[in-house]
């Protein structure tokens, strides 16, 4: 009986120290976790978002595009003139938010404007005067796909212009911007953020995808090598360009999905819109045969059914 009470003994020992074991080693994890305190502390770094599912995605992405045609109803009912730029890095999401947008609307009414190279003509004319022909009528929505912004990034960059022409821009370029806000148009101008790692992937991918060669251009290829000097050249053109009646917002694009919802999102809460759905349509009866012979089939060529 003595041996068993000496034994229970040293294991209440045995447990009473591994117990104070324990929380003094929790304290020390707890202690280093904590930022260091005085002016070496270190701000907290910003929790990243969850992975977006892509059930999710869609469900917000049809949503947001029945709201869009809403709205388009609206343009045209009123008949606003809207204009939104998009702008940015290569390899941004700019194209791809665009196909989302447009994807619903009519063609009619949403225009896509994604200009070339301009033409020794062009290049003589006053710098704006290409854009202007593909300003909106009443009624229409148009998406620059890139714009009269070239000149403040790739031609600056890339030395197309001259430094004359690009100081002119950026005196110009603000005023001629006030003056479309005046006319009554809406304009919104967005410019899609990149990291240099996730351009770097998106970039690889397009290499070995064979349906996205062509969205590699040289240009592109310039973009990475010159990846200071274009931003160099943003700063430059957002403290010149940045104005109160025309603002630029800024896309974080790492993330494709994100960038797409935010997009859309924003848009649609730039414009004070109204449902104006029309009422459920009823089809009418169909014509009824009367009389009616339709020619051989033979007659008609048709495409081969391959598939």
């Amino acid at each position: 009986m003595i041996g068993r009470a000496i034994f229970g003994q040293i294991d209440h020992a045995r447990r009473k120290t591994r117990v104070m074991t324990m929380a003094k080693t929790n304290s020390k994890t707890k202690t280093t976790k904590q930022a260091p305190k005085g002016n070496g502390a270190r701000p907290p770094k910003a929790a990243k978002p969850g992975k977006l599912k892509k059930k999710r995605y869609e469900r917000e992405l049809a949503r947001l595009q029945v709201e869009l045609v809403k709205l388009q109803e609206w343009v045209k009912h009123n008949g606003l003139r809207v204009v939104v730029v998009f702008e940015g890095r290569d390899a941004a999401g700019k194209g791809g938010s665009i196909k989302r947008i447009t994807e619903c609307l009519s063609p009619r009414i949403c225009h896509v404007v994604a200009l070339p190279a301009p033409t020794e003509r062009e290049k003589s004319q006053w710098y704006f005067q290409r854009y202007v022909p593909h300003l909106p009528a009443a009624g229409e929505m148009m998406l620059f796909d890139r714009s009269w912004y070239n000149r403040a990034g790739v031609e600056r960059v890339m030395g197309f212009c001259s430094d004359d022409e690009y100081r002119e821009f950026l005196r110009s370029c603000p005023e001629f911007e006030r003056m479309l806000v005046r006319a009554g148009i809406i304009l919104i101008k967005y410019w899609f953020s990149v990291s240099d790692e996730e351009q770097e992937r998106r970039f690889q991918g397009r290499i070995h995808h064979p349906t996205k060669h062509w969205k590699l251009s040289p240009m592109d290829l310039q973009s990475r090598s010159r990846w200071v000097e274009y931003s160099k050249a943003k700063d430059e053109m957002f403290a010149h360009t940045d104005i109160k009646q025309a603002p630029w917002y800024v896309v974080n694009g790492d993330n494709k999905k994100r960038a797409r919802l935010n997009v859309i999102s924003h848009l649609l809460s730039m414009l004070d819109y109204e449902d104006l759905s029309p009422a459920p349509v009823k089809l009418p009866p169909r014509q009824e045969n009367v009389g009616y012979v339709r020619p051989p089939l033979s007659d008609q060529t048709f495409v081969p059914e391959t598939y």
